[in-house]
């Protein structure tokens, strides 16, 4: 991997991009021109490839904005006005979608797992058995607050089985994790530019059952974040309906060469497993322990809890791994404090082995000691009771 320019963003997007994507938007797009819209049906088109989802069944349709604006615009067109969504939480963002809901007047119940644990297939059986009403379930398949990979597969096949509508933010997966719309009863697919594909930020997109999307016509509570009139838009007459990020689009076009060129979903979820394995077992070296057991660690990002030291201060730490050159994210619980390293972008294991080095560096100058972990294997899952490294 070619060296580039610090610092490296060790976040689950933005994150460091390669010198291809940057150099691709060095040039200027008219957001009417025909060379940009066969840019934006290529782009589609790629998209519904990845996810394996059948043209005639599914469209993709991208949506300005942060991943947040494809996840409300999803949402307001596949939940119906009359409808009623199970929200699954264990993080922000299984919470950020209960608030999207909230604000468009939507009815939902949620099942909040709190920080750590994954959602059940049986938890989610036993809640469709005892409330009939719900006609959708949203779930976060990497729930990048934790690191934690949910088990997307089997909760799927569960709402399937009831016959209802399975809502899935793949933000920070698609792309890195392996994912089949044909082989996964997936109705709504959501994820944005700047995660696995290493994209920079700009617009999001949503992959849906093409019958769900002509249904949701006239459901929207937005103009500008109204998904089917945005895809009736981009049918007719192959621009976006407002302004796009043109050079983001067109970054988004080189990034999804490059995922090619690294054996796509395969090769590139080899790549960020391999960081991820050496990053936890540095860590854990250090004396750092993980919030999760392994089995639900994720490739993409791994939340680390801050050690009792009373010379530990993530400001101070994080302040000196960006003067090594490194920026990392701060924790997101809500019972303690932790932190997070991403393991996604133009990363790779000699990158986090420099990673390491500062961290043991940086911990010196804060005069900060912790004691190594002394397990072979990845760690074991930590109770609630054990929360103090």
């Amino acid at each position: 991997m070619t060296p580039l320019t610090a610092p490296y963003l060790l976040t689950p997007g933005p994150l460091t991009t390669s010198a291809k994507t940057k150099a691709a938007m060095l040039n200027d797009w008219g957001s009417w021109d025909d060379d940009f819209n066969q840019v934006t049906a290529d782009v589609r088109a790629q998209l519904l490839t990845m996810a394996d989802a059948a043209d005639s069944e599914f469209a993709c349709v991208p949506m300005q904005g942060s991943g947040t604006f494809a996840v409300e615009s999803a949402l307001a067109c596949a939940v119906a006005p009359h409808g009623k969504a199970l929200v699954l939480m264990n993080g922000a963002y299984g919470k950020r979608a209960a608030q999207l809901l909230h604000m468009m007047g939507r009815r939902y119940v949620t099942l909040d797992k709190g920080d750590y644990l994954p959602t059940q297939p049986d938890e989610v059986d036993a809640l469709l058995h005892q409330d009939l009403e719900i006609s959708a379930v949203f779930l976060v398949h990497c729930e990048t607050s934790s690191g934690i990979l949910n088990p997307l597969e089997a909760i799927a096949e569960v709402v399937h089985a009831h016959g209802k509508t399975l809502i899935v933010d793949a933000m920070s997966s698609f792309g890195g994790v392996p994912l089949s719309l044909s082989q996964t009863p997936i109705d709504v697919l959501i994820s944005s530019a700047n995660k696995c594909i290493e994209g920079v930020p700009g617009f999001g997109f949503v992959i849906i059952r093409r019958e769900l999307l002509e249904a949701g016509e006239g459901r929207a509570h937005s103009l500008s974040l109204d998904l089917h009139a945005q895809w009736a838009y981009m049918e007719r007459t192959g621009q976006w309906r407002f302004t796009p990020p043109t050079h983001t689009v067109v970054a988004f076009q080189s990034a999804l060469a490059q995922h090619r060129a690294e054996g796509g979903v395969a090769g590139r979820c080899a790549r960020y497993t391999q960081n991820r394995d050496v990053l936890v077992a540095g860590m854990r070296a250090l004396g750092f322990s993980t919030l999760l057991e392994d089995r639900w660690l994720s490739p993409i990002i791994t939340t680390f809890l801050s050690p009792n030291d009373p010379s530990f201060a993530f400001q101070d730490f994080y302040a000196a791994l960006k003067a090594r050159g490194f920026l990392i994210y701060p924790g997101k619980l809500t019972e303690v404090e932790s932190f997070r390293i991403g393991c996604i972008g133009q990363l790779d294991v000699a990158v986090i082995d420099t990673l390491l080095l500062a961290i043991q560096d940086a911990l010196s100058e804060m005069g900060v000691s912790l004691s190594p972990h002394r397990s072979p294997h990845l760690s074991t899952h930590l109770s609630p009771q054990a929360w103090s490294a």
